[in-house]
Parts: C-alpha cells; sequence; structure tokens
C-alpha cells in the first residue's frame, strides 16, 4: 500500500487526543475499585457511568487520534479543515466529563453532556464526510470509513433521544433506543472501524502480505447488514429481523477472526514484541468473549453477558488500542522530531523509543490483573475481584507512563 505522510496533520493537535485518552483511561481502571461483582446489576448508574467514560474518554478517543493521522495518509487526500479536530479533543473531554457525572448522580446534566458530545462528533464526522468527499473513487478501505462514520451519526442522534429520556424530558421506548444506540456505535461504527484499521495496520506492523482479503470484505458486508436488521427491528417491532441481525454480525466477526488468522500465518516479522503480545491477547479475548455470547442467547443469563462485555472492553480493545499505541506514536514522535534529522546527525531507531522492560512489566501486571479478574467473576468473589483490579491499575500506570515517556522522548 503507497501510504503518504503529504498529508499528515501535526503531531501536537493528534499528541493532545492520546493525552486525553490516556487521562481517561487511567480513570476508568481506577473506579473499577468501586464495583463489587455480587452487587452488579444494583449498580446499573455506575456501570453506565464508567461504560461511557471508558469508551468516550478512552476508545474514542484514541479512535479519532488515529483516523486524524490515518484517513488522509492512506487515502492520499489532504483533510478538508484539520483545525476542526482543535475543538473536538475539548468538547469531548468536557461532554464525557459531564456524560458520567450525570448516569453516576445528577441525571440532569446528561442533557447537557449528550449535546456537547454530539456537537463534538458531528464536528468530526462533518470534517471527515468532508475529507472523504475529497477521494476520486472509493475503494473497500473508504467505503468501510464512510458506513462506519453513518453508524455512527446515526447512533448519536438516538444519543441525544436517550440523554433526554434518561433526564425525564421525553418518555419513549428505552430498551428499543438503548439496543439501537449499542449496535449503531458499539458494533456499527467501533467494529467496521477495527475492521477497516486492521486491513491496513496489523499486516503493515507484522510485514504480512500475499493473503487472500476477501473473508474481512464479507465481515464488513455482514456485520453491516446485521446492525441494519437489529435497529430496523426497533423501529418496527420485528424481533425476527433482531435475532437474524444477531446472526449476521456474529458470522461477521467469525469471518474477521479468520481472516486475522490468515493475516497472522503470512507474516513475515518472527518477532514476539508488545505489539505481538497484545494483538494475540486481544484476539484470543475477543474469541472468548463471543463464545459467551453465544452461551447467553442459549441459556438467557445476563451474568454471562456481563462478563463477556468485561472480557469484549477490557481483553479485547484495551489490548488492541494499546498495541497500536505503542507502534503508532513512536513513529509519529520520530517523524516529527527526528525525520528532518537524517543524514545530518544520529537519530534514534523507532525500537529505541519504547521503552522494553516498563512495557512488558504493564503487560504482565494487565494480564495477571485480568485472568484474576475472570478468576473472580467465576467464584463471585469480590475480594478477589479488587486485588485483580490492584493489578489491572498497575499494569495500567505502565502503559500511561510508557505512552507519556514515547511522546516525550527527545533521543
Amino acid at each position: 500500500m503507497n501510504i503518504s505522510q503529504q498529508f499528515a496533520p501535526p503531531f501536537k493537535l493528534v499528541g493532545s487526543f492520546f493525552i486525553s485518552a490516556m487521562i481517561m483511561f487511567f480513570i476508568s481502571i481506577l473506579l473499577l475499585f468501586n464495583f463489587d461483582i455480587n452487587l452488579i446489576h444494583t449498580q446499573n448508574s455506575l456501570v453506565l457511568s464508567w461504560v461511557h467514560l471508558y469508551l468516550l474518554g478512552f476508545v474514542m478517543m484514541s479512535i479519532f487520534a488515529s483516523m486524524a493521522q490515518l484517513l488522509p495518509v492512506v487515502l492520499e487526500v489532504e483533510h478538508f479543515s484539520i483545525d476542526l479536530y482543535y475543538v473536538v479533543n475539548p468538547l469531548l473531554f468536557m461532554g464525557t466529563t459531564l456524560i458520567f457525572i450525570g448516569f453516576y448522580k445528577y441525571p440532569m446534566v446528561l442533557s447537557y453532556g449528550g449535546v456537547i458530545v454530539f456537537i463534538s462528533f458531528f464536528i468530526f464526522l462533518f470534517e471527515s464526510f468532508l475529507t472523504i468527499k475529497k477521494v476520486k473513487k472509493l475503494n473497500f478501505l473508504s467505503s468501510t470509513v464512510l458506513v462506519a462514520n453513518i453508524f455512527l451519526f446515526l447512533g448519536l442522534v438516538v444519543a441525544i433521544v436517550l440523554s433526554f429520556v434518561y433526564s425525564g424530558v421525553l418518555f419513549l421506548n428505552i430498551k428499543a433506543l438503548m439496543l439501537s444506540h449499542i449496535y449503531l456505535v458499539f458494533v456499527g461504527y467501533l467494529g467496521i472501524t477495527i475492521i477497516s484499521m486492521s486491513y491496513i495496520l496489523i499486516p503493515m506492523f507484522w510485514l504480512s502480505h500475499s493473503f487472500n482479503n476477501i473473508y474481512l470484505k464479507i465481515a464488513f458486508y455482514k456485520i453491516s447488514f446485521g446492525v441494519v436488521l437489529v435497529v430496523f427491528s426497533q423501529i418496527f417491532d420485528l424481533y425476527i429481523f433482531e435475532y437474524l441481525g444477531y446472526v449476521e454480525v456474529l458470522l461477521g466477526f467469525i469471518f474477521f477472526i479468520y481472516q486475522l488468522y490468515l493475516i497472522f500465518k503470512t507474516k513475515v516479522r518472527k518477532q514476539k514484541d508488545i505489539y505481538y503480545k497484545y494483538i494475540v491477547f486481544s484476539i484470543i479475548n475477543f474469541i472468548i468473549a463471543l463464545v459467551l455470547v453465544c452461551f447467553y442467547f442459549v441459556l438467557s443469563n445476563d451474568y454471562l453477558l456481563f462478563i463477556s462485555g468485561f472480557i469484549f472492553l477490557l481483553g479485547f480493545l484495551t489490548p488492541i488500542i494499546t498495541a497500536h499505541l505503542y507502534k503508532i506514536i513512536p513513529f509519529l514522535v520520530w517523524f516529527h522530531r527526528f525525520s528532518n534529522l537524517v543524514g545530518k546527525q544520529k537519530v534514534p531507531m523507532l525500537a529505541d523509543m519504547v521503552p522494553v522492560k516498563s512495557s512488558d512489566f504493564g503487560f504482565a501486571f494487565y494480564l495477571l490483573g485480568f485472568i484474576l479478574s475472570l478468576i473472580a467473576f467465576i467464584f463471585s468473589s469480590d475480594i478477589l475481584f479488587k486485588s485483580a483490579v490492584s493489578f489491572l491499575f498497575v499494569g495500567t500506570s505502565f502503559i500511561v507512563k510508557d505512552v507519556f515517556y514515547i511522546i516525550n522522548f527527545k533521543g
């Protein structure tokens, strides 16, 4: 793939998103100490506040930073207006904070936070759509980005309505709205974005080539169709379409996993670095989460759904994002600070910018904490869960420290 740096945004812009993401990530893991897994069904407000803080503050911030960098670079078109991103970061940070407070304690604040987040997302989408419009001919990658952003926009509209329902302003079917919101944003936008970025980043970092990407395309079509079916079923109360949508999404993710397996088989890079460890860890957890979801539909056990959600968030999303932070940020910093010095003085290698021992410690602590948390869920032991969170917190602290170290790397 021909990748050009001509249209890359300034690092100070992208770096600010990563800094905000790390702050939210650190706070999210710290807040896990407030959970009691034996009383989890009575802590709905805390769960909702935590999920939104994690997803909006850490996951979305990280994705927006990556998209700001990768979208024009891969599509080889200039941003429509890169300056708009300077507004997105503070608005998203502020809106996420208000949504967290609203879910946690003051429901009336939800509407304000929802509107602010909507504005930040709308600016991001407005800029993204106009950037994609510059592409002369849509290919698979640009098509996935376009469809994902459409899902995100629709999910935001539903989210605004939901915020007014939660605050008591509107009275609508909250279950149907919630399911539509989850599938539009969580499955439609996030799932397809991960697929499209996997099409570029994992083969690039693993030096994989000569693999058939047809399964990635099938995954994209099935997940997109599944999301449409689920949302359609909630609008018209046709629940047969809801379950057909579930099946389509599940099949789509299975094809995605198989595509990752083909990429893994054809990789040239044999080094098992921190990127390799986090990617393998995330994919294993993704498979486990999907299996538990299947058991949930058979057994109708809400506890299984909660555990699968925990695995998907902290076992899949966190590792796959962390893996790419250890690859993307060093390159951005190197390009920003050292690319102009090549041939004039000695410059560091990309590998020199990643603290190997620290990153390995972070992975080990996070892995141990995650495994302990699953054992805690099996035995319903809150004491063991608190111990697991302690290890997760230490691992997260290493990750956050490493990111700030790389961002401030001077050579």
